[in-house]
């Protein structure tokens, strides 16, 4: 195929300008800003396979909470509440340990390992978010990590 003078001139200057447009430091910087992190207030020795918190962006990713309480090792005496309310604490202590608060979480998953528990769990849940709520799901599981009868991960913005 012939072109013209002309037109491979026109042809090149494009070539030019489309390459230092894809190589602008704007263009690279953005690329570089997207790091993982791996938010952990334990020591990387933790015998738990999986971090407290990824962050991705202005995103963050909150691994699932049970009740345990963290001085005794054990889930919440008390019932389903109490380990209801033990979970939400271990959220809100997550988050706060890393700068974050309850605020910034924008989407709840519930899971409930018998579904009627659902109107005591949004009692809780309730004393820890107000309106607008984050968006949530809840579901019915068949078993959770150390028997608990609940477990919650969140989403988060890390707008700070």
């Amino acid at each position: 195929m012939m072109f013209k003078k002309n037109n491979l001139k026109n042809l090149s200057l494009l070539v030019t300008a489309l390459t230092s447009l894809l190589l602008s430091p704007a263009i690279v910087a953005k690329e570089s800003d997207k790091t993982v992190e791996f938010l952990n207030t334990k020591p990387s020795s933790s015998r738990l396979p999986f971090s407290e918190i990824v962050r991705l962006e202005n995103t963050l990713y909150l691994s699932g909470q049970i009740g345990l309480d963290p001085a005794t090792k054990k889930l919440a005496n008390g019932g389903f509440k109490a380990e209801a309310d033990q979970t939400m604490k271990n959220i809100k202590q997550t988050m706060q340990a890393h700068g974050y608060n309850m605020e910034q979480v924008v989407k709840c998953t519930v899971m409930l390992t018998d579904i009627a528990d659902f109107k005591a769990f949004n009692q809780v849940y309730t004393q820890y978010f107000s309106p607008p709520y984050p968006a949530r799901s809840a579901f019915a599981v068949n078993q959770l990590a150390l028997n608990s009868s609940v477990e919650v991960e969140c989403i988060a913005a890390a707008f700070n």
